[in-house]
């Protein structure tokens, strides 16, 4: 029953995806503010910044406590496969190809794959990962997201990459050569000193290499990274606004479909996992400082997942316990109760440029489309959403508003 006493249709089981963690990076960019931890291979000191730096990888360890969370987390499948697995990071690419084959072979024979399932493993362009390329698609990973930010060397020096130019523009050839014939390029924009025209030519390389998807984001300062100490001195906001007006124009020229804030991809080659957060279905989350949402229409809840944040703190989780998970603990929990889920579906689903069916919100909130109702009929006189149904979305003009239609929400949650 709802606050009025009227009854509501039960919730519905959304699509599962699968969140993977890899924690560790040989240096934390000073923009990063993801839950990454510095490790230096095979010396005895420190990495720089990182007070607990690891001194190796301790890649089958951590292996093994992804396969006891997977399991802990089993009983949320609910008889779905998974329809898309993602690998974050840190840098998952630093990992073998045969500790990401093992990951994926646990998943598929623990929970099952669908038949067209997007498996993506984020990677840095470096030479050292591109010699695993190769390795990476016969595991079984058929969607590689390289991590190249900028090809400009001397920006690459500002966000303290560690691969050089020449290596940013030879790695999506390098995963060609590997077989992948789907590949994002993550590029930032709004850099130190950075024009229009800088910006446009980090983007032409990208479509020149042949990119099926880019990833086009703003750096922005936040808190409890290097930046945000010590802040670079980048575009004002007329200059973002004009980067971003040539940027999304020369995109949609080169027949990149904007589909998100942040994402453009040729037809039919959005990203699977991202549509699946943004539509606000399922995603378990395994690993440090992993997170997950699951759905129990039984007891019509919804539940936030957090794994621990802190690598050595991950690893020691049950302790003693065997691979079947029994005494694995569950992770951190929070449930999203019904005056929380209309802002949460919005959070998600206002992201994407299409917006979503209408029918989803009743669906995967469990609540009557009419719970959006007054807010939004607000918003649509100000000309910032379309009219509720047949799809949920924002007007052309409000999809550069979308915070500030949130914030109508975030009042009444």
């Amino acid at each position: 029953m709802n606050a009025q006493g009227t009854s509501r249709s039960l919730l519905a089981l959304p699509p599962l995806s699968l969140y993977v963690h890899i924690p560790w990076c040989v240096r934390k960019c000073p923009y990063c503010d993801f839950n990454s931890h510095e490790f230096v291979a095979g010396t005895l000191e420190h990495a720089q910044g990182s007070p607990a730096g690891e001194r190796h990888l301790p890649e089958a360890d951590y292996v093994d406590q992804l396969e006891r969370d997977l399991r802990s987390q089993l009983p949320w499948v609910q008889g779905r496969k998974f329809g898309s697995i993602f690998f974050g990071g840190g840098t998952p690419s630093l990992f073998s190809p045969l500790a990401i084959g093992r990951i994926l072979d646990l998943a598929e024979s623990l929970v099952g794959f669908a038949d067209d399932i997007e498996i993506t493993l984020e990677a840095n362009p470096g030479t050292f990962e591109q010699a695993k390329f190769a390795g990476y698609r016969h595991a079984g990973v058929n969607r590689l997201s390289i991590g190249v930010q900028s090809f400009d060397p001397l920006q690459l020096q500002n966000l303290g990459r560690i691969h050089s130019g020449p290596e940013a523009l030879t790695a999506a050839t390098q995963a060609r050569t590997a077989g992948f014939d789907n590949i994002n390029i993550d590029l930032m924009h709004g850099l130190p000193g950075q024009g229009e025209a800088e910006a446009l030519q980090d983007l032409a390389q990208a479509v020149n290499l042949g990119a099926e998807h880019i990833s086009w984001y703003q750096l922005t300062i936040e808190p409890n990274t290097a930046f945000y100490s010590a802040p670079p001195v980048t575009p004002g906001s007329e200059q973002i606004a004009a980067i971003q007006k040539v940027g999304r124009a020369y995109l949609a020229e080169q027949g990149y479909d904007r589909y998100e804030v942040s994402a453009y991809g040729r037809a039919g080659l959005a990203s699977r996992h991202n549509l699946n957060y943004w539509s606000f279905a399922d995603y378990l989350g395994i690993g440090a400082g992993a997170h997950g949402k699951v759905t129990l229409p039984q007891t019509e809840r919804i539940l936030r997942t957090q794994r621990t944040r802190a690598p050595k703190h991950y690893l020691a989780l049950g302790c003693g316990t065997g691979t079947g998970g029994v005494e694995f603990p569950l992770p951190k929990l929070q449930e999203v109760v019904e005056e929380q889920r209309p802002l949460e579906f919005l959070m998600n689903a206002l992201r994407l440029e299409a917006g979503v069916p209408a029918e989803s919100f009743e669906q995967y909130t469990g609540l009557p489309l009419d719970t959006l109702r007054r807010e939004w009929r607000h918003l649509e006189a100000m000309e910032l959403v379309r009219p509720l149904g047949p799809t949920i979305g924002t007007s052309r003009f409000g999809y550069d508003y979308i915070d500030e239609i949130l914030q109508r929400y975030l009042t009444e949650s």
